[in-house]
């Protein structure tokens, strides 16, 4: 235990960087998944064909190839050198948003048809139905599968430190060379990983409740720490929970 904490501002600083390379990804796997989710959905071919190329391409690549591209092949090719953290930020934002385009697409056309063809009947456009419409029935569906990107893509940002990037692998990997203690070096990594998962699949449970509360849904029952602050239903005499 002493091991730890003496050692604990080096793994919160690693637990840092693996945090701002989640936050980064997200942010461009967000941005990714819901402009090439969207163009998946559109009846023109073209759009339809660059999304298609999109999710494909990097949806089949390999998220460490495309951090070893970033940094060492990109440099070559353009002759511009991305700093290594922004390099890995886009990697795997370029790799989790290929899922989440899918994810979008799907659920943009889970929407139920007949409310799509009641806003042409209402002679609302094209962008005035998904915003009012599909979108906000679309993300309540999307919610639970992009929680499990986040965390996902928290996991794969563990293979930086094979490029340099001192995350929370790197300072657990660090510590087991110089001071040979493997079981207690990864059980601090184990545990931050952990807290840090927590904390993201609260948000996103969060975002869950909200989305299904603005449509009149029922709200769903959450895993994680949600689910231990989620109060338990009280059963009456007549077998009805309140």
């Amino acid at each position: 235990m002493d091991f730890l904490i003496q050692r604990l501002p080096l793994y919160l600083d690693g637990a840092w960087v693996t945090i701002q390379l989640t936050i980064g990804g997200c942010a461009l796997a967000f941005v990714l998944a819901m402009v090439f989710g969207i163009m998946g959905t559109i009846r023109h071919w073209l759009p339809r064909a660059i999304a298609t190329v999109y999710v494909e391409v990097f949806r089949g690549i390999a998220a460490l190839v495309l951090i070893f591209w970033m940094v060492y092949a990109l440099p070559q090719l353009t002759g511009y050198q991305l700093a290594d953290t922004f390099a890995a930020i886009v990697a795997l934002g370029l790799n989790v948003g290929a899922y989440g385009a899918e994810v979008v697409r799907a659920s943009i056309n889970a929407v139920p048809r007949a409310q799509v063809e009641a806003t042409v009947a209402l002679n609302l456009s094209w962008s005035q139905r998904m915003r009012l419409v599909v979108l906000p029935q679309a993300w309540a569906q999307m919610l639970p599968t992009f929680g499990n990107l986040v965390i996902e893509l928290m996991k794969a940002s563990a293979v930086v430190f094979l490029v340099g990037i001192v995350d929370l692998t790197a300072v657990a990997q660090n510590m087991r060379e110089a001071t040979g203690e493997t079981l207690i070096a990864f059980i601090g990594s184990f545990i931050l990983y952990y807290l840090i998962a927590q904390v993201f699949i609260f948000g996103m449970r969060l975002l869950e409740r909200r989305a299904n509360r603005k449509l009149g849904r029922a709200v769903p029952g959450g895993g994680g720490l949600l689910a231990l602050l989620k109060p338990e239903p009280v059963v009456t005499k007549s077998g009805v929970a309140k």
